[in-house]
């Protein structure tokens, strides 16, 4: 899928990371991801972002967790709108 797999690297990294003065970029990635993903795939790839994210939340402690939380929350805001 385009994009997907340097949005899924992204959001490893930021969630690595857990500073919550990222949290923008994240949410750009996952934007980035749609804007250019065609139609058919768009739910599908959130759905791969969504699982990617929360094994990374169960390994995640602290900052990381709660950025993987918000992180998730956005993906499913936007799986609701499709």
């Amino acid at each position: 899928m385009p994009g997907l797999a340097e949005c899924q690297s992204l959001l490893r990294l930021l969630i690595a990371r857990g500073d919550p003065k990222a949290i923008p970029l994240a949410k750009g990635a996952i934007d980035q991801y749609l804007n250019t993903a065609p139609d058919c795939l768009r739910g599908r790839g959130l759905r791969v972002l969504q699982r990617d994210t929360l094994e990374q939340h169960g390994a995640a402690v602290g900052v990381q967790r709660s950025f993987a939380e918000t992180v998730d929350a956005y993906i499913e805001g936007k799986l609701a709108d499709e």
